[in-house]
């Protein structure tokens, strides 16, 4: 490919509204914060919908809260590249981002949230170049258990494998473009939206 056709391509793939990848261990909040930017309205954004081999727990929505797919649904769906990103988290689930979820609304001008483990991110970050990573943290790893405990509707077994997910997780901080502690939840919605609009503001 010539150096103008490699040019002419990267400005239509940076005219695209932005792709957000928002990681962070099982229990920081990541979602809450993605949800309350969501709410505000503020810029046109979406947040992409998670196919996902688990159950589905209390208050969750199929289709809304993820897709809740069997392993034969999900692993058809990565046979066929229909499928952005994918992993298996905490040793047993698939996880992963369909196609159909981004790139449409990106070309739209709906700028697409993805609420995804660090193994993803390395996926994203290497398929879509331009995407803006964010690692959200919580203050301590102390108040990072308690948030796990306090959810309530898990083992004692998957809580121990969360934890050392997370700091499995948690050593890969430094490969994301910016880290949020979430201690004040306004304050962590606040540096998400001015993340988000700064890299909409630098589109072409």
């Amino acid at each position: 490919m010539r150096n103008d056709q490699l040019q002419t391509e990267a400005l239509s793939h940076s005219a695209h509204a932005p792709l957000v990848v928002v990681s962070g261990p099982s229990g920081v909040g990541k979602t809450t914060v993605v949800d309350r930017l969501l709410h505000l309205g503020s810029l046109p954004m979406r947040r992409a919908v998670t196919a996902t081999t688990r159950a589905s727990r209390d208050g969750e929505i199929p289709g809304v809260s993820y897709h809740f797919w069997t392993r034969e649904q999900f692993e058809a769906a990565r046979e066929h590249a229909q499928m952005l990103e994918w992993a298996t988290v905490h040793g047993r689930d698939y996880y992963g981002t369909p196609r159909s979820e981004v790139d449409e609304y990106r070309r739209a001008g709906t700028g697409v949230v993805l609420v995804i483990d660090v193994q993803g991110a390395a996926q994203i970050r290497k398929s879509c170049p331009d995407c803006l990573t964010v690692f959200v943290v919580a203050p301590s790893f102390e108040v990072l258990e308690a948030r796990l405990r306090g959810r309530g509707t898990e083992s004692e077994d998957r809580i121990q494998r969360r934890l050392e997910t997370a700091r499995q997780e948690l050593a890969r901080a430094s490969e994301f473009d910016h880290v949020i502690v979430n201690e004040d939840l306004d304050r962590a919605v606040a540096e998400l939206e001015q993340l988000v609009r700064d890299r909409f503001n630098a589109r072409v």
